[in-house]
C-alpha cells in the first residue's frame, strides 16, 4: 500500500514538474495542426524563437532573480528604456564601446539604487522598483523631449540582426547569458546564498552571511540585463525610443511565474524560465495568425499564469507528500 502512494506520488510529482514543457510542445503541434501552412514554416518558427522571445527571455531573467529572493523588479522596462537612449548618441557616432559602457552603467546603477532602498532603506521591492521605474522613464522622457533617437550604423545593427557561422547572433547571445547565470545559480556559492535568501532572509543573515549584499546585487544585475536588452533591442529596432517600454516588465513577469518560479522565494531555475517565455510569444503567435484580438491574448495568458501557479503549488505538495512516504517507509 505504501509502496502503491509513493509511485503515485512521485508519477504526479513527475507530470507537474515537467507540465509545462509538455503543454508548451502540445501547444506548437495543436498550432501546426490547425494552421500549418502559416504557422509551420521557417520564417515564422525563426522570427519567433529568433526574433521575438530573446528579448522577453533576457528581461525575465533578471525578473527570475529578483522573484527568487522574494522580490519583484518593476523598474526593469524603464531602466532598459533610460540606458539604451542615453547611449543612443554615441552609438549613432560610431563610438560603440563607449554607448555600451556607458549604457550598461547605467543599468548597474538604477540597479544598485534599487538594491539600497530594498536592502538598507527597507522599502518594499514593489514600492522601491515602482519608485525608480517613474525616475527612470522620466529622465528619458527629459533627455530626448519625447523624440526617438534613429538611423544607426549597419555594423551596430548587425548585433543584433545579423548571424555567426550561420546562426542568428541573438540566439547566441541569449545561450550565452543563460550559461552564465544557470552556472551562477546552481554551481556557485553566490547561486546558493540566492535561495537561501530567497528561502530565509533572516536566517541567511543570522548565519553569518551578508544577505542583504547578495540580494542588492541581484538588483543590479537586473539592471545590467535591462540595459543589455536595451541596446539589443535598439539595434533590431534602429531606434532609441522613450516609449518602448510597453509591456516589458509585466511579460517578464508572467514568464517568469509561467516558467514555475514561485513568489514565496527560494525556487525557481532561468532554465524553466524560457520555458515560460516561449509559450507566452507561442500563444501570441498563434492567436495572431488565427487573428484573434490583442484583449483575448491577454486573457489566455492570465489563465495560464493562474494554471502555472496552481501546478507550483501542487508540485510542492506532491513533493512534501513524497517525501514524508519515503521517511515512513524508510522507518518500516
Amino acid at each position: 500500500m505504501l509502496r502503491r502512494l509513493l509511485s503515485k506520488a512521485s508519477l504526479a510529482g513527475f507530470w507537474a514538474r515537467h507540465s509545462r514543457v509538455l503543454f508548451l510542445l502540445l501547444m506548437i503541434a495543436f498550432m501546426a495542426l490547425s494552421k500549418t501552412a502559416a504557422f509551420w514554416t521557417w520564417s515564422n518558427i525563426s522570427t519567433v524563437i529568433f526574433q521575438q522571445a530573446p528579448f522577453m527571455i533576457l528581461m525575465s531573467f533578471g525578473m527570475t532573480l529578483a522573484i527568487i529572493t522574494k522580490g519583484i523588479d518593476t523598474s526593469m522596462g524603464s531602466v532598459l528604456v533610460l540606458s539604451s537612449v542615453l547611449c543612443a548618441d554615441f552609438i549613432k557616432g560610431g563610438d560603440f564601446l563607449a554607448g555600451v559602457v556607458l549604457a550598461l552603467l547605467i543599468g548597474a546603477a538604477c540597479g544598485l539604487v534599487s538594491g539600497v532602498l530594498v536592502t538598507r532603506v527597507g522599502i518594499a521591492p514593489f514600492i522601491a522598483t515602482y519608485g525608480v521605474q517613474w525616475v527612470t522613464l522620466g529622465l528619458a522622457f527629459v533627455y530626448t523631449g519625447g523624440i526617438y533617437i534613429y538611423d544607426f550604423p549597419p555594423e551596430f545593427r548587425a548585433v543584433a540582426n545579423g548571424h555567426t557561422l550561420g546562426i542568428p547572433n541573438m540566439a547566441l547571445i541569449t545561450l550565452a547569458i543563460f550559461a552564465v547565470l544557470h552556472f551562477v545559480l546552481r554551481h556557485t556559492v553566490y547561486g546558493r546564498q540566492v535561495y537561501m535568501a530567497g528561502n530565509n532572509f533572516n536566517a541567511t543573515t543570522l548565519s553569518g552571511l551578508s544577505a542583504k549584499n547578495v540580494v542588492a546585487f541581484v538588483y543590479v544585475i537586473n539592471g545590467l540585463l535591462a540595459a543589455a536588452t536595451g541596446i539589443l533591442y535598439m539595434a533590431r529596432l534602429n531606434a532609441a525610443d522613450p516609449g518602448i517600454s510597453g509591456t516589458f516588465t509585466l511579460d517578464s513577469i508572467a514568464a517568469t511565474l509561467i516558467g514555475g518560479t514561485s513568489f514565496g522565494g527560494g525556487r525557481g531555475s532561468v532554465a524553466k524560465t524560457i520555458v515560460g517565455a516561449l509559450i507566452i510569444v507561442f500563444i501570441r503567435n498563434g492567436m495572431n495568425i488565427w487573428g484573434v484580438s490583442t484583449t483575448w491574448q491577454q486573457t489566455a495568458i492570465g489563465f495560464v499564469i493562474i494554471i502555472s501557479i496552481f501546478l507550483e503549488g501542487f508540485t510542492h505538495q506532491v513533493g512534501y507528500m513524497a517525501a514524508r512516504f519515503r521517511s515512513l517507509r524508510f522507518q518500516h
